[in-house]
């Protein structure tokens, strides 16, 4: 049987000096998600704009259901892009925007009780309205994944707190695990003591650590699952963590043992961050 996977959050168009991109991190994770044959909906919201038509239009054309993002009567969301030297991505995102104001609908409560899994992420959350959302969501969800995504400064450690309390599965990166470590006072000073703290003092199933270039690990219970990663010539890093979860995520609900849910996530966020933007087209081929 198909699986379903709900996301929340943003969609957005990504403004590098070329010109536009069509991303958002919920989205971006919703669309690898549809291409591995996942079910997947995506609750959002854009402007009754031109940037929201085109945005609308780009779902359409990617085969990609559109019935659960809302209009609303802020501007959609655009992101200034820069990359550096080493093409890492760094973001100014305007606000408030139409993701910031995501409500809460019988159509979102009825899509992330019937799905098996939920995807969630920090920055939504730096509005109340769209945060008071995504917490109401999760009391229906069966399955919690929790990308935290920081984007300073649209965090505060008390909202992160709140939601890593709810998370079945954490995705972090190589600075976010960083600041949780300062914040949180915790003591370990390898990836595994650090990841086997938070996931007790959170109680997490599961947690995801990406480590760029150097790859990826998993803890699940108390093991440490590495992988040391796939080497590419990087064009931009945009859109590369989220298609690693996109695919953990369906690899892991479609029952893969862990040392090959972790082998495909770091083969597809690889090759995802050897193209150019977030969302590029890719088939069953960049499994093999």
């Amino acid at each position: 049987m198909q699986k379903k996977v709900i996301t929340i959050g943003e969609i957005l168009w990504d403004v590098f000096p070329e010109g536009k991109k069509a991303g958002g991190s919920s989205m971006n994770v919703a669309l690898n998600l549809h291409k591995q044959n996942i079910k997947s909906g995506f609750i959002s919201a854009v402007g009754d704009d031109e940037n929201g038509k085109e945005l609308i239009n780009f779902l359409s054309q990617n085969n990609y259901p559109t019935n659960l993002v809302q209009i609303s009567a802020l501007p959609t969301s655009t992101v200034q892009v820069v990359l550096d030297e080493h093409k890492q991505a760094t973001y100014t995102i305007v606000e408030p925007v139409a993701w910031d104001a995501i409500a809460l609908t019988k159509d979102a409560n009825e899509a992330v009780k019937s799905a098996d899994a939920f995807v969630y992420c920090s920055l939504t959350c730096r509005n109340d309205k769209s945060k008071s959302t995504v917490l109401a969501l999760l009391n229906y969800a069966k399955l919690k994944v929790f990308d935290i995504n920081l984007r300073p400064p649209f965090y505060t450690i008390e909202t992160l707190k709140l939601l890593l309390r709810q998370a079945d599965i954490l995705k972090v990166n190589e600075h976010e695990i960083i600041y949780l470590k300062d914040e949180l006072n915790l003591t370990g000073n390898t990836d595994e003591q650090l990841l086997k703290q938070l996931s007790k003092l959170f109680t997490i199933k599961i947690i995801c650590l990406t480590l760029g270039d150097k790859g990826a690990c998993v803890l699940q219970d108390d093991k440490l699952f590495h992988h040391k990663g796939y080497k590419v010539k990087v064009a931009d890093t945009v859109g590369a963590g989220d298609a690693f979860l996109a695919t953990f995520i369906a690899s892991y609900l479609n029952g893969y043992p862990m040392t090959s849910i972790l082998d495909k996530a770091c083969k597809v966020g690889a090759f995802v961050a050897s193209q150019t933007g977030a969302n590029p087209n890719y088939d069953n081929e960049v499994f093999n």
